[in-house]
């Protein structure tokens, strides 16, 4: 962590020397020789933090360093605010402009003072790092982690054992895998086994491997622990033993001096008429495995390669897809049985303690590596002992020596992070226990605090989501949602690896945490993470050095808290009040000048006063889901801001048209040239205000949403579109349903177009848009179109998602031979008149989800044939169908309702297994069927209910 607290300082610092020349005469030299020092740091941190848990003399250097670095910017900060002075009108401007210089020159020296104590501090620490020998430290130890060396020591052999007794929720996979080996193609193949850190993949390598089966097919086995500190040679010497030893004979003499070509050409040779299998456990990158690969004879006689594998792309790369094996969690079930096995000895769970041990279970999320080192740590205890470490289970998981190897081996996919995503993965540490997080939220927290580098032809918006799907695919953090499209939504990080990061959080002061139940505030804390606060919690808060507040699940922030900021707090970045129940904007915020982000999303505020001009160094403001529905003037003083997100849904009335709120934008807008993401501006104007022109000026606009489009505005929308060169996403909602839309003016359409949703009756598709190659997602709604849009649509290269919402007015939607060639999802709602869904030839050969919704005249019978052509379709979703549609695909309606050919495409879509779900809205909730037995008479009991009785004649 702190390599890349020092990196940003060092690119602070360069900035500073570079802007502020002027106001730094006489420390401008000690401010770039702190820099230089801090730069010789950084080369250093960057191999040793990791090393310092064995080291206390390291691990006290670089607390200092880090210490040190957090001061030198606190002084910068400072610096910076002192000067940021607003200079007033007239006279006022005049007294401030002399006060100002006063204020100056006291700055000036008050830097040079604090500059000069930071020199020396930064000496006395650069002269420690020589005293206590950190470089040879660093290379006769700390090099050989990070160049592979062979000390390295795993932290694997020490954990927890687990017999052959003890195994569950092995089998199937065991199975699976067994069969993956001895079938397939003659060539040599590599079976995949991923999964997060302790979830079993080892304990399932090594079963499969020692299968009596297994043993039998291959003619020579070996099993290899490759990890991160992999020297090929020393995984060639022991592979050549293995294969030696398996059939009784002595290794070739002279392997310890042989080059890795040498030990290449004997495992080769060894090898090449052979039918082998190999284990290679714990492969983190992809040059190991093919470092290794290369040494294995690639014959026809079916030889195989397990690896086992933390990392998604290690796994997908080497491996066919379709012989990746992702280590799912044990189920509840089985992490009972294992559970019990190891904190009861295999006997049932005493009826006292069951509650308590569910409880606990719920934290392990079926990791069995968690599962058998809590059930251990509990294993005799009494039942005092069990409830303090059930309410501190976080707690035990840092300080329990029992728990030390569990933490190390959770802790090795951190150290292998680059440290601009070690900081990424530490911030989820700020999150609440078990909550949930919208991806994009925390894409901008990211960027606000520093954390996000800056790569050419990439934003940082870019360069974040990259470091989120990393860290997913490194199994640290847990998708939760992905949205309709497939595109990352929201997620959160296991509650075991949060727990294992508390302490780091701690020791760096890098986040502090405060509740009504539990308040831990520590003066240099930077970033303060309050969840179910009491007011009087943030009321006495003076953290000189807080440079972000985030508030989670509070709604306890009422009117009367516009004041709750202490004055002490000059220095936040970040801001992020979401979800509380503040009703007016607080006072304190415009004094914030390093503000970069904040976040009022879901709050009752209705009113930014014009105050918020001052904040110039804000880059994200946040107001979904406020009230507000106009911004002041002033608004267009903030030059930096990127994302300005102005918008709420309103609950759906009796009509479908007009769900979005947006807000009116001042005159002016088109000089906040740093905006990228603006949603949702109403259109119109007058005579001395167009905002669909001024948009025109917002070049570097990538995500552009425009409400209460009139036809008179889409002339110069479309005229301001063509500027837009950069755009990926646009949104367009006309004013009224009776409003039509024409975007034909568009002579020259933003090619890199994405995601294009447009609600409003259209009279023909915009010409353009089957131009557009690179979009992949299309949303219309209330289009009404009398002719199909599919025709325009279904040659469009790289399109997975496509809606059509009450968008076409005809009885027949034909898919034409070879169109939509990677469509995933198709989702079709409200088509009044929608009778049949045909297809001509192959067509959407890669749609794997189909969503149906209002279209109560479709016929089953067309939509089955459709069904029988979609190979690769997993999930079905019908929506408020008629009940005797819905009644077609159970199995139980078959010789009622299909016969012959019918009942043959029938059985064939259902031998795929897809997933298939049927909802209706009751009330205030959905209903929500599969195709179980029950579901069906559930389903053909609403049938029959609506069939009149006529009563008896008497």
């Amino acid at each position: 962590m702190a390599e890349s607290i020092v990196s940003r300082l060092v690119e602070k610092l360069a900035m500073f020397i570079e802007k502020e020349v002027k106001l730094l005469k006489g420390v401008r030299g000690e401010i770039e020789l702190i820099r230089d020092e801090f730069e010789r740091m950084k080369a250093f941190l960057v191999r040793a933090e990791s090393s310092q848990d064995d080291d206390p003399e390291l691990k006290v250097w670089v607390k200092q360093v880090r210490e040190v670095a957090y001061d030198t910017e606190d002084i910068l900060d400072e610096f910076m605010l002192n000067l940021a002075r607003d200079p007033g009108h007239g006279f006022m401007r005049y007294f401030h402009k002399i006060k100002s210089s006063i204020q100056n020159l006291k700055a000036r020296h008050h830097i040079s003072y604090k500059i000069a104590d930071i020199k020396s501090r930064v000496n006395s620490i650069s002269e420690g790092h020589q005293r206590y020998h950190f470089k040879s430290y660093y290379t006769e130890q700390t090099a050989s982690t990070y160049t592979r060396g062979a000390s390295w020591h795993d932290p694997r052999e020490d954990a927890f054992p687990i017999e052959e007794g003890e195994l569950v929720g092995i089998d199937e996979p065991r199975k699976e895998l067994i069969k993956w080996l001895v079938d397939g193609k003659p060539e040599l193949e590599v079976v995949s086994i991923l999964g997060m850190g302790g979830s079993g993949k080892t304990t399932l390598a090594k079963t499969v491997y020692n299968d009596r089966q297994v043993k039998a097919y291959f003619q020579s086995h070996a099993c290899i622990s490759v990890s991160q500190s992999y020297k090929i040679r020393d995984i060639l010497r022991d592979m050549i033993a293995q294969l030696h030893k398996e059939i009784r004979q002595p290794a070739p003499q002279g392997m310890e001096s042989m080059n890795t070509m040498m030990l290449k050409q004997i495992v080769k040779d060894f090898l090449q008429q052979k039918r082998y299998v190999i284990v290679l456990d714990d492969v983190w990158n992809l040059e190991a495995l093919e470092g290794i690969k290369n040494a294995m004879p690639n014959s026809s006689f079916c030889s195989r390669i397990i690896i086992t594998t933390r990392i998604a792309d290690v796994a997908t790369v080497s491996s066919n897809q379709s012989k990746v094996y992702t280590q799912k969690p044990l189920s509840l079930e089985e992490s009972w049985s294992l559970f019990c096995k190891k904190a009861f000895c295999g006997k049932p769970c005493p009826p006292h303690l069951e509650p308590l041990s569910r409880q606990i279970l719920k934290k392990c999320e079926g990791l069995p590596l968690a599962i058998v080192a809590i059930g251990g740590l509990l294993f005799a205890k009494d039942d005092q002992e069990w409830e303090m470490i059930s309410r501190n289970l976080a707690t035990e998981l840092e300080s329990n020596d029992r728990m030390q190897n569990f933490r190390k081996i959770l802790s090795l996919s951190y150290n292998d992070l680059h440290y601009n995503l070690k900081s990424c993965f530490l911030y989820l540490g700020v999150l609440p226990e078990d909550h949930v997080i919208e991806c994009r939220r925390l894409v901008r927290l990211w960027i606000a605090e520093g954390f996000v580098e800056e790569r050419e032809g990439m934003t940082q918006e870019e360069v974040a989501q990259r470091y989120m799907k990393e860290l997913i695919n490194r199994s640290l953090v847990q998708l939760v949602k992905a949205n309709y499209w497939g595109g990352l939504t929201s997620c959160r990080v296991h509650d075991l690896i949060r727990g294992s990061i508390l302490s780091k959080l701690r020791d760096e002061n890098f986040v502090s945490f405060a509740s009504e139940q539990k308040t831990e505030l520590h003066e240099r804390v930077r970033r303060l993470s309050v969840q179910y606060s009491c007011n009087n919690t943030l009321k006495l808060l003076n953290l000189p050095s807080l440079r972000s507040l985030l508030i989670f699940e509070s709604r306890k922030l009422s009117t009367s808290d516009e004041q709750f900021l202490p004055s002490g707090c000059r220095l936040l970045r970040v801001l992020d009040l979401g979800g509380s129940s503040l009703h007016k904007f607080p006072q304190q915020v415009p004094v914030l000048f390093h503000l970069k982000y904040l976040s009022l999303r879901g709050t009752n505020v209705r009113i930014i006063p014009s105050l918020i001009g001052k904040l110039q160094n804000l880059e994200t403001l946040d107001l979904k889901h406020t009230l507000v529905s106009d911004l002041p003037v002033e608004i267009t003083k903030l030059k930096k801001v990127q994302y300005l997100l102005v918008y709420r849904y309103l609950k759906p009335t009796s009509l479908p048209f007009g769900t979005a709120s947006g807000f009116t934008a001042p005159q002016g807008i088109g000089v906040m040239a740093s905006l990228q993401k603006l949603s949702y501006v109403k259109a119109g104007g007058g005579p001395s205000k167009n905002t669909m022109q001024e948009l025109g000026e917002l070049i570097q606009l990538r995500k552009l949403g425009v409400i209460d489009l009139k036809k008179d505005d889409a002339k110069e929308l479309c005229h301001s579109l063509e500027k837009m060169t950069d755009l990926r996403s646009l949104s367009v909602i006309a004013e009224s349903e009776s409003e039509v839309i024409d975007l034909d003016f568009l002579s020259s359409p933003p090619l890199l177009l994405r995601n294009l949703y447009i609600e409003g009756s259209l009279k023909k598709l915009p010409y353009w848009l089957p131009l557009l190659n690179n979009l992949t997602i299309v949303t219309l709604r209330l289009s009404k179109l009398k002719s199909s849009p599919l025709i325009a649509l279904q040659n469009l290269p790289n399109l997975v998602g496509l809606e059509l919402g009450n968008a076409f007015d005809g009885e027949n939607l034909v898919f034409e031979d070879r169109g939509f060639p990677k469509l995933k999802n198709l989702h079709l709602s409200i088509l009044k008149s929608l009778r049949f869904v045909l297809m001509n030839g192959q067509v959407m050969p890669c749609l794997q989800s189909l969503s149906i919704r209002r279209c109560e005249h479709l016929e089953w019978q067309s939509l089955l044939v459709v069904i029988r052509g979609l190979t690769l379709l997993t999930n079905l979703q019908f929506d408020e169908m008629p009940e005797e549609f819905a009644l077609a695909f159970y199995p139980y309606s078959s010789n009622r309702m299909r016969k012959g050919i019918l009942q043959e495409y029938y059985e064939e879509v259902m031998e795929r297994n897809p997933e298939v779900y049927f909802s209706w809205r009751k009330e205030d909730h959905w209903e929500r069927h599969d195709l179980s037995l029950d579901s069906y008479n559930a389903i053909k009991g609403r049938v029959m209910s609506r069939v009149e009785v006529l009563p008896e004649v008497s």
